[in-house]
């Protein structure tokens, strides 16, 4: 009995301001052939059982072309897995905020696709010797995450936050069903497939997140710098043999390249030998930035350094990338004396990121999206403060002046 887990697709998600040459944003069709690979790779692996963690879209509400990519590809896989089972869960970007409206999910029902939406739902496949729990990530009490006896393969499939598992960086996303590893009883199951964490993460023998298919959260390089600790090549799925057992991570080449280079030391360095620095780390990229989405940290960069960079070869650099985050950092203030311990002051956007992830908002509001956009603004104010203020409108730049505001708190 060999099952696979994917979860956390985000269709429908946009990012940064690239279009398409039919005009749609070409972030988001980029997340869509990411997950018409995924599609293919299941098809391929041919297993005798599909879970999906949750997350499908991006947003309660996803818009039409979303949709209809969506159906298409399990449509597809419906197709080719015949007689198969595949379940899902809704996550919480899945969830609309009132009872009253109904999920999107409930859609993929007509391709005989077991949904659990509006509560947790008790799957029974008796042919194959099989029982499935499927959670969704709603608010409220749920059941006992425990198996139907009579079965010998027994999966949970869930939405949420283990305890301990994620860090404080990835809890800026809209809140998610919490678990702890007590109520988990992953020793009970055969396998526990878990969704809403984006890195492919093990949290007992046999329970584990299968991450995203792309890189698709506010923070993509806290992501990259967790898969390299963790010697991953980067996004995938799983496939687990619940005979044997036996895990193998799938790893699945994303459309884009997400690159987070090496940070530069801009102290002591006059604007010229800065500029020449800049220019050699990017010209190094093996295969070049062109379409690439990339960060590069400068750090101590003084007010006055950065006024006399060569903002021409800055912005030159900023169309050549299909994203150039260049994210000049001033020197560091600590405190050394009067009331309070020395340390390292927070940044503003660090501050905001954990405000708004915990503030109340309007069930209107998309947090993800609220948060990207201020961090965004600050971003913006950050780089005219050191005399560059790059405009995500089709690769545009300007140069802009600096700002007293926009330094950490």
């Amino acid at each position: 009995m060999r099952l696979v887990h994917l979860a956390d697709l985000h269709i429908g998600f946009r990012q940064y301001h690239r279009l398409t040459q039919r005009g749609f944003n070409q972030r988001e069709a980029d997340i869509e052939g990411s997950f018409q690979r995924a599609v293919d790779l299941v098809i391929r692996l041919a297993p005798d059982l599909v879970v999906i963690g949750g997350d499908i879209f991006h947003t309660v509400r996803p818009m039409n072309p979303a949709i209809v990519h969506a159906f298409t590809n399990f449509a597809r896989m419906r197709r080719e897995l015949r007689g198969v089972p595949i379940v899902m869960v809704a996550g919480n970007h899945d969830q609309p905020r009132s009872t009253e409206t109904g999920s999107i999910l409930g859609l993929f029902e007509e391709l005989e696709i077991d949904v659990a939406h509006s509560g947790p739902r008790k799957f029974e496949f008796p042919e194959r010797d099989l029982f499935v729990l499927a959670v969704p990530d709603l608010p409220g009490p749920r059941p006992e995450l425990l198996p139907t006896p009579g079965y010998q393969h027994n999966v949970l499939l869930i939405h949420g936050e283990v305890e301990g598992v994620l860090p404080a960086a990835a809890r800026v996303e809209r809140a998610a069903l919490e678990i702890t590893r007590r109520e988990l009883n992953a020793d009970k199951w055969s396998y526990v497939a878990l969704g809403h964490y984006h890195v492919h993460r093990q949290i007992a023998s046999n329970a584990f997140y299968s991450g995203s298919l792309d890189y698709t959260s506010t923070d993509p390089w806290s992501e990259l710098a967790e898969e390299q600790a963790l010697g991953l090549a980067g996004k995938g799925l799983i496939e687990y043999d619940l005979s044997i057992p036996k895990h193998t991570f799938h790893h699945l080449e994303c459309s884009r390249c997400v690159l987070d280079l090496p940070p530069l030391r801009a102290l002591g360095k006059s604007p010229k030998e800065l500029d020449a620095e800049i220019k050699n780390y990017l010209e190094a990229v093996p295969g070049g930035i062109d379409n690439m989405i990339v960060r590069l940290v400068v750090q101590d960069v003084p007010r006055h350094i950065g006024r006399e960079l060569n903002h021409r070869q800055l912005r030159e650099y900023k169309r050549r990338a299909f994203h150039l985050n260049i994210d000049f950092r001033r020197p560091v203030i600590t405190r050394t004396s009067t009331g309070g311990a020395p340390g390292r002051r927070p940044m503003l956007s660090d501050v905001l990121r954990v405000y708004l992830g915990n503030r109340l908002l309007d069930s209107a509001l998309n947090r993800d999206e609220l948060i990207k956009l201020g961090v965004h603004y600050l971003e913006q104010a950050d780089a005219s403060a050191v005399g560059v203020h790059f405009l995500e409108l089709g690769g545009a730049s300007t140069v802009g002046p600096a700002n007293e505001e926009t330094r950490p708190l």
